[in-house]
């Protein structure tokens, strides 16, 4: 299978994996400030920052065993955490990347949140999948 088909199945199931982590982000953060938390740093804060960590470990997950499975040697649970901190970095990389296009695309032309949001999820999603392709799951020679 060339490069150009292995992208092209690899795609949709990253968008899919992303839509499950927004759920699982969305639903650990409702449940967290709901139930958990009750000021507003553990609110606008802790909950965010818990939630976020939740997605990422369960689009990880699913990256690991679903999406580059084929590029993954089961060596044990220190390669399985080894990734998971690349992977790790890479989100969170890319997640403060997001927000500097989210800002921008504000700041340059008066969108609203949701659609600066959506434009930079677009950027974020384009190199999010690059760093998953071609650095924490690349190929070994």
């Amino acid at each position: 299978m060339g490069w150009k088909t292995e992208i092209a199945v690899r795609v949709p199931k990253f968008v899919l994996v992303n839509a499950l982590g927004t759920v699982v982000d969305t639903a650990v953060l409702w449940a967290l400030s709901e139930h958990v938390f009750h000021s507003y740093v553990g609110t606008y804060m802790l909950s965010p920052l818990i939630s976020f960590e939740f997605a990422v470990f369960s689009n990880f997950c699913c990256s690991f065993f679903f999406i580059w499975k084929d590029r993954v040697e089961m060596d044990g649970i220190r390669l399985f955490f080894k990734k998971y901190l690349f992977y790790n970095l890479s989100c969170s990389m890319t997640f403060l990347l997001k927000m500097g296009f989210l800002l921008m695309f504000e700041l340059l032309f008066g969108w609203n949140v949701v659609i600066c949001n959506l434009a930079a999820l677009c950027i974020s999603g384009i190199i999010n999948f690059s760093m998953g392709e071609w650095v924490v799951f690349r190929k070994r020679r």
